[in-house]
């Protein structure tokens, strides 16, 4: 049995159109479907599924990231493998083309959970990862006009995929660019195992929004852990997206547990998000609950 959520982030707007993040979502779960019937990893899938993300230039991560203030591009990203609780994370990583990558790099080959700023950029350099000569001519700002970007609040924007293997392995993985006009140096809680990505033996959690609400909750880790005292994915999710919605927080988050239910919460106008369900069937919707 297998199964995969993916999300494009929270913040859609119905008066703006998605035809071009529906397609694109769709292609990602049905690449990512013929890996897992392959015998892939929940890791390699959820990996893959984030570098598509990242790399389409449709979504507030990787390619579609928004400088901040200062006019720096400041991306983060996390995983995590449920199976051995092993996680990767870099923050504010400024010049490589796809933070998830550089998250992987780390969790493989480092004795560390985190690496950030110049640390993680030296890192990814040294580690022979891909990196981005000409920042104005690649990022594509994704994002403009959704709930991600009024002014003067805190927007947001953020991809993700959970995955569960054939040898019932779950996994997760998050990136960013953060939210926009954040100040130099800001972190959310999408490079925190706990916060913004989580995996485990029960649950496996991506989430996005302003993730400030996220990190005080220790939002995807609380799912898990509530899976794991009795609760539904359906019930815990919805129980930390009302935590949050209480405090003031929007966003959303996706989920997976170990028998392939599947969940997908948010209290914001819209989130872009797609499925492959354990019966095969795949799904794609941006507002509809």
């Amino acid at each position: 049995m297998t199964a995969l959520i993916l999300h494009g982030g929270a913040g859609a707007r119905r008066e703006r159109n998605y035809d071009a993040e529906v397609v694109h979502m769709r292609q990602v779960v049905e690449a990512m479907k013929a890996r897992l019937e392959a015998g892939d990893s929940a890791l390699d899938v959820a990996v893959a599924s984030v570098v598509m993300l990242e790399d389409s230039g449709l979504y507030v991560a990787g390619k579609g990231a928004s400088p901040n203030l200062a006019g720096a591009y400041e991306l983060d990203a996390s995983l995590m493998d449920g199976s051995t609780k092993r996680a990767g994370s870099v923050a504010a990583l400024q010049g490589f083309r796809n933070p998830v990558v550089a998250a992987r790099a780390v969790m493989d080959r480092t004795p560390h959970v985190m690496l950030v700023g110049e640390g993680a950029a030296l890192f990814a350099h040294d580690q022979g990862l891909e990196p981005i000569a000409d920042e104005a001519a690649w990022y594509t700002g994704a994002g403009q006009g959704e709930d991600n970007h009024p002014p003067g609040t805190l927007g947001h924007g953020t991809v993700g995929a959970c995955v569960l293997d054939s040898q019932g392995r779950l996994a997760a993985a998050t990136s960013t660019a953060g939210v926009f006009g954040k100040m130099p140096g800001r972190v959310g809680d999408t490079p925190i195992p706990a916060a913004g990505t989580w995996a485990d033996g029960h649950a496996a959690t991506s989430c996005t929004g302003q993730g400030e609400y996220f990190i005080r909750v220790a939002a995807a880790a609380q799912v898990a852990w509530r899976v794991a005292a009795g609760q539904t994915l359906a019930a815990a999710t919805q129980a930390v997206i009302d935590e949050i919605g209480g405090m003031g927080g929007d966003g959303g988050m996706i989920a997976l547990d170990a028998v392939g239910n599947i969940a997908c919460p948010f209290n914001s106008q819209g989130m872009k998000r797609a499925w492959l369900t354990s019966a095969g069937d795949i799904g794609v919707e941006v507002f509809g609950r």
